[in-house]
């Protein structure tokens, strides 16, 4: 694979309510995890929902982090793509102290475009899927 990014995927629980229900709380946490990345700020925009619930969005020079919560369950679903330089893994460590989350899942997708073979073993692959 021509690897052009990585992309992490984060689940989180077992968070405190009001640290997911906190814009300002998560706006500096993006901004702490953008540095320990060692990104790019271009634009963030925070949301903070009623009754409750934050959504974010961090634009970079490297690509972006969202983080999408939900306070009353404890959880919050956040992205962390990362082009080229930088340091993703750190960024979401930093999101995850934060918040203070007990429990994660974290899935890692390399991003970019894939070998020959691997393009035909993907397309037949997507084939199959449709047909069973």
């Amino acid at each position: 694979m021509n690897k052009l990014g990585t992309h992490l995927i984060l689940e989180a629980w077992q968070a405190p309510a009001d640290l997911l229900n906190d814009a300002e709380r998560i706006r500096q946490a993006l901004m702490d995890g953008i540095a320990a990345g060692e990104a790019t700020l271009i634009d963030m925009c925070v949301h903070q929902f009623s009754p409750h619930g934050v959504t974010a969005t961090a634009t970079l020079a490297e690509s972006h982090i969202a983080i999408h919560t939900w306070p009353e369950h404890g959880y919050f679903a956040a992205d962390f793509f990362f082009c080229g330089r930088g340091k993703p893994i750190e960024a979401m460590k930093i999101l995850q102290k934060a918040l203070q989350a007990k429990q994660i899942k974290i899935q890692e997708i390399e991003r970019g475009f894939p070998s020959m073979s691997s393009t035909t073993q993907h397309l037949s692959e997507t084939v199959f899927q449709g047909v069973a």
